[in-house]
């Protein structure tokens, strides 16, 4: 069986989202991800790191954890910021609603991360930030 994890503690700059990108690839390419699952995985972590860059923290000297933990065929994704928190999660799931619309945010984060996992649910720590997780079973070559 399949048993892997890492996790890593990033600065809240923009390039953390794509090292993050380049990190999920790095950590599942050797298993024989399928084309589809990979994109659709990398699309999940860019969308939870934008939204903790860029919600999240208020500076770059501020940070937040990304997990990824593969066991057997199911991906556990963790993304944890140490900000202010959510004010209102049902309003900030629903699609195309943005807090954010002066720096052209498109507010389809979520519904993105909704679509492309098996399951998603956060933990709204207000005043402490959030830790997003998300589950997705991955096919890959050969299975």
């Amino acid at each position: 069986m399949r048993m892997h994890e890492v996790e890593i503690k990033m600065n809240s700059v923009l390039q953390s989202e794509a090292l993050c990108r380049v990190l999920v690839s790095a950590f599942l390419l050797p298993y024989g991800i399928s084309e589809e699952d990979l994109l659709e995985v990398k699309t999940i972590v860019s969308e939870g790191v934008c939204n903790a860059i860029f919600h999240g923290c208020d500076s770059v000297e501020d940070h937040f954890i990304l997990s990824l933990r593969l066991e057997g065929n199911e991906l556990s994704i963790t993304i944890q910021d140490f900000g202010k928190g959510i004010e209102d999660l049902e309003l900030a799931r629903t699609p195309l609603y943005t807090t954010k619309a002066e720096e052209e945010r498109s507010g389809l984060g979520f519904t993105i991360m909704e679509t492309f996992s098996d399951e998603l649910w956060v933990e709204n720590r207000k005043g402490h930030g959030v830790i997003l997780h998300l589950r997705k079973v991955l096919t890959f070559h050969g299975e």
